[in-house]
């Protein structure tokens, strides 16, 4: 088969398109034709060699956590799955990032990790909305459940993440500021549901939000980090929320707990994804509630770029660049 692989940590340019051998589903194991991979800000990590990796991958490798597919055969003792099914997975064991290696035209996956796919979710649909979805549910459902009238300010609104987060903050009744990189994102912000879209690289977001929100906002959810976290706490209304879920710009960095009390008394919040990969019936019982929300149109989400597998490294170049507004998905 073909597929992306790295054979050590660096820029783009390290992602070689290559023949690789695959064994047969071994135990327990499904074979996927993937239909759709998606492209997430972990993937560019692993290719750096970022902060995400505790112990060193072996190379070479295969990035890729997330993907959709058509199972093409199984091996012994599966049963929840055969060949045919449409299916979907996010990471395949216990870590999230140990076991990469969607970036190929085939995968053995084990059968457990695999959610089906309704027939109202397209494979595209899936692979931009899994991690992601998931993610956003994860604050909206655990965290911060927005209320009718609350004012929120969302960070990056034209991301994958941001633009399921603004949909279903509208959808609860929330009032939603969002920052946005370009009049162009800003555009898709408010077609998603965006209330105010504030162009960040033109000014200062916190004294625009101030404009909007004098007294301050309900919650700030953020999947910049560095660049914008920590300025927000300006931003946030007295008892508000705070939720860091990503790190596009680097790490937050250590905060002290005194600034929540100064600051108005803050809750502070970084939720991650392990808790709902490392359960497969959970993982299964969200993405149902998941697509959903997709087939009732509560959450439209489509990949607004899409590439051929053997041009992920002009993929990972436009990423980087900010090129594009919302997820991104490779075709084999």
């Amino acid at each position: 088969m073909k597929a992306i692989r790295i054979h050590s940590h660096g820029g783009p340019e390290v992602l070689q398109w290559e023949d690789v051998e695959i064994a047969p589903p071994g135990p327990g194991e499904a074979r996927l034709r993937h239909t759709a991979i998606a492209l997430n800000f972990s993937d560019i990590n692993i290719r750096r060699g970022g902060f995400y990796q505790k112990d060193p991958l072996p190379m070479p490798l295969i990035p890729g956590n997330e993907a959709a597919g058509i199972v093409e055969s199984v091996g012994p003792g599966v049963t929840a799955v055969k060949p045919g099914d449409r299916v979907g997975y996010v990471g395949v064991g216990a870590g999230f990032f140990a076991r990469t290696a969607a970036y190929a035209e085939f995968r053995n996956v084990p059968a457990e990790r695999l959610a089906h796919l309704p027939a109202g979710v397209s494979d595209l649909q899936a692979a931009s909305v899994m991690l992601k979805g998931l993610t956003a549910s994860n604050i909206v459902n655990k965290i911060y459940r927005p209320e009718k009238g609350d004012l929120v300010l969302i960070h990056a609104a034209a991301s994958g993440v941001g633009l399921l987060l603004v949909q279903w903050c509208k959808h609860f009744g929330a009032e939603v500021i969002g920052t946005v990189g370009n009049a162009d994102k800003a555009k898709i912000a408010r077609e998603h549901g965006c209330d105010h879209a504030i162009l960040y690289r033109e000014t200062d977001f916190v004294g625009a939000v101030k404009k909007i929100a004098p007294g301050g906002v309900r919650a700030v959810l953020d999947g910049v980090g560095l660049d914008t976290f920590q300025k927000s706490m300006d931003c946030t209304a007295p008892f508000g929320v705070l939720v860091n879920y990503g790190n596009a710009s680097g790490h937050v960095p250590p905060i002290d707990i005194m600034q929540l009390s100064l600051k108005g008394t803050l809750s502070m919040w970084r939720p991650g994804v392990s808790h709902f990969l490392g359960d497969p019936a959970r993982f299964k019982a969200l993405c149902a509630e998941l697509f959903s929300l997709v087939e009732n149109g509560v959450l439209k989400t489509v990949a607004t770029r899409t590439y051929a597998l053997r041009d992920a490294r002009q993929a990972h170049v436009d990423a980087e660049a900010a090129r594009h507004a919302g997820p991104v998905v490779l075709l084999p």
